[in-house]
């Protein structure tokens, strides 16, 4: 029997509830970018498994910001979280010393819950090279006011955090004027290599061994307490209760020298967070899902997708700007003006103003990217048609041509170059910029740069980046190909005289 659009809409109606029962959504747990928060995650990951809930689990999706937004937005279920960045970073009404009861109540009408505390307190804490701090004879935060010439690297969130570089100076009245912001991993390299003198550091951080730091006395007790919980929806009490009474197991069963251990085994002996978490709870190692060649195909399916998508977005909006900015010329400023600033906001903040518009995920990912690629194509494109000769549109004029045909067969063909140019150059660019759309778990080359950052391993950075490298290079022979078969023969000819 042939099925007409009426037979398959009531087909839809009736299998869409079998549906909604037989394919439960599985629960999405997220995690920051430091070490710490991916093993974390990595825990809650293999509780959800052994409590016999599906589950999707995106590593490293940047700060606490783009975490927090993504649980109240319903992007991702469950992420480990800290008391004292709850009360001076989240909820910023409550004092700092607020037990979790009182986080629990001020977290219930946003329909966020809180397990218990896991048993290891991660405090801030601001590290030296040992040997430096010895020499400057610097064994407390106090210390650091008697030497306003030391140069400070915090990470970003804690230079912006009301618990971090901000009241510390007021707290501390510390004269330094050389401090600037960097990622967290990146401080403590440029720490090591003497190009900062300090930085800020979590008190169970392996880095703290790694390079050899001094954790200086807080001796005005100016940091609050950093408990470890996880913060989870309450929706999941409904629909994965038995992965949320397994999550609220965890509290207290992690103290500060187990949490250091596996952060250490993850940082120093370079283990799998997932080898790690299975020895903590003394269950089977999960075998990773295929080897280098699959993630690689995997990671480049990402990649290129993100880049086309935006990138035949952007030429599908960008040329007819083009043509009108060329048309109208007081318009047509305008428009290149506005494309131009869209250029100058920088990458990472695009990515994020797109997450309450689109999620976590790839689609904000592709909207930042076309946002980026319309301005060079816009540009070219304007650039063709106003280089047009005049005797060549006056030309077109005589024979009686009609303005759309005149654009379609004369003057988009002599301004194709100028055209595909600009596109070449925006595929160039969206290339590399979709590296960081990992950080708000689109995948991507991103995803082994970022954990290569994290575990200092230039193996997986160049695993992210010279695949990267070469499909850029990839898509600038194609366009320049691309361009020599659509350019005009008579232009050719031209163009090699």
């Amino acid at each position: 029997m042939r099925l007409t659009p009426a037979w398959l809409t009531l087909a839809a109606c009736l299998l869409l509830p079998w549906m909604a029962r037989a394919g439960d959504a599985p629960v999405r747990i997220g995690s920051k970018q430091f070490t710490e928060s991916v093993i974390l995650g990595e825990l809650a990951t293999v509780t959800a498994r052994r409590a016999g809930a599906a589950v999707t689990y995106r590593p490293q999706l940047g700060g606490t910001r783009i975490l927090w937004q993504a649980l109240r937005d319903g992007d991702i279920d469950v992420y480990p979280e800290y008391t004292g960045t709850i009360t001076h970073d989240l909820l910023k009404d409550l004092p700092a010393d607020a037990g979790i009861d009182a986080l629990r109540a001020r977290l219930k009408p946003l329909g966020i819950g809180i397990t218990d505390a896991l048993g290891f307190d991660n405090t801030y804490a601001i590290g030296m090279r040992a040997d430096e701090a010895g020499r400057l004879g610097i064994a407390r935060i106090s210390d650091l006011a008697k030497h306003p010439e030391l140069r400070f690297g915090f990470s970003n969130e804690f230079m912006d955090r009301d618990d971090g570089w901000p009241g510390l100076r007021r707290r501390y009245a510390l004269p330094q004027t050389q401090v600037n912001g960097m990622e967290h991993v990146l401080a403590y390299r440029a720490l090591a290599s003497g190009a900062v003198d300090a930085t800020d550091v979590y008190s169970t951080d392996a880095d703290i061994l790694y390079y050899h730091l001094r954790t200086l006395d807080d001796d005005r007790h100016y940091f609050p307490r950093y408990q470890a919980v996880y913060l989870y929806r309450l929706a999941l009490e409904r629909s994965a209760p038995d992965f949320v009474a397994a999550l609220r197991k965890l509290a207290g069963r992690i103290d500060a020298d187990a949490m250091r251990r596996m952060n250490a085994a993850v940082k120093l002996q370079g283990r799998p967070e997932s080898a790690v978490v299975a020895d903590f709870l003394g269950v089977p190692v999960r075998a990773a899902r295929g080897g280098f060649w699959p993630r690689l195909l995997r990671r480049s399916i990402e990649h290129v997708e993100l880049v086309a998508v935006s990138l035949g977005l952007a030429v599908l909006l960008a040329i007819p700007l083009g043509v009108l900015a060329a048309r109208l010329q007081r318009l047509g400023q305008l428009v290149i003006g506005l494309t131009g600033i869209l250029q100058t906001v920088p990458s990472l903040a695009m990515f994020v103003f797109m997450i309450p518009l689109f999620g976590i995920g790839a689609g904000p990912a592709i909207a930042a990217l076309f946002l980026y690629s319309l301005l060079p194509i816009v540009r070219n494109t304007h650039a063709g048609l106003a280089g047009i000769a005049p005797e060549l549109r006056e030309s077109a004029a005589a024979l009686g041509l009609p303005p759309g045909v005149r654009l379609r067969r004369v003057e988009l063909p002599l301004a194709m170059r100028s055209i595909l140019a600009g596109i070449k150059t925006a595929a160039v660019i969206n290339v590399g910029t979709a590296t960081l759309a990992a950080l708000i778990g689109a995948g991507g080359y991103g995803q082994p740069i970022l954990t290569g950052i994290r575990l200092d391993d230039i193996g997986l950075i160049l695993q992210g980046a010279v695949p990267a490298a070469l499909l850029a290079l990839l898509v600038q022979g194609i366009f320049e190909a691309v361009e020599h078969w659509l350019t005009p023969r008579g232009l050719r000819l031209e163009a090699r005289l």
